[in-house]
């Protein structure tokens, strides 16, 4: 799996750690092993630059996917899932903290950035959460993807609540 992380917003963010769970989502999600994703952290001016120009809407946003290859995981039937670019997850660590911080089980700002990924790699494969029955799946799985990362990596402790919108 190729996975390029690159921070261009001047906070100091677990890189290592965006990579890990970005790698663990998608090897859960049976996304073949020669795909290519890149993440980008950005600052929030950056980020609601983005958020105006793709969504049209006003104010930095926590993150933002761009699809490439329209990969999908692949059935239970499929011998091997296809390769190819996945595209690209932007995250922006001050509206993770601020999220992080105003959460229901406070959490900080890097593991508010892992759910994000998380998040970003599920939108990159097609998963949203517009209708209520698409929320629950995507968080869902959004869920058991955190909470089998952080067990494998040996924390403990509750797993950050989702707080994307």
């Amino acid at each position: 799996m190729s996975i390029d992380v690159n921070n261009e917003s001047g906070t100091e963010v677990d890189e290592q750690a965006i990579l890990d769970i970005a790698r663990y989502a998608l090897a859960r999600m049976r996304i073949h092993p020669l795909s290519e994703l890149s993440v980008i952290v950005v600052d929030a001016d950056a980020m609601e630059q983005l958020h105006i120009q793709w969504m049209d809407l006003p104010g930095p946003t926590d993150v933002m996917s761009f699809p490439m290859d329209e990969l999908r995981p692949p059935s239970e039937d499929d011998d091997e899932p296809p390769q190819g670019l996945l595209g690209d997850i932007v995250l922006c660590p001050e509206v993770a903290e601020q999220q992080g911080k105003d959460a229901p089980t406070q959490h900080s700002m890097d593991e508010e950035l892992q759910l994000l990924t998380v998040h970003g790699v599920l939108h990159l494969l097609g998963y949203d959460h517009e209708e209520p029955d698409e929320k629950a799946e995507m968080f869902g799985l959004q869920a058991a993807i955190v909470d089998g990362w952080r067990a494998e990596k040996g924390m403990t402790g509750p797993s950050p609540a989702p707080t994307v919108s």
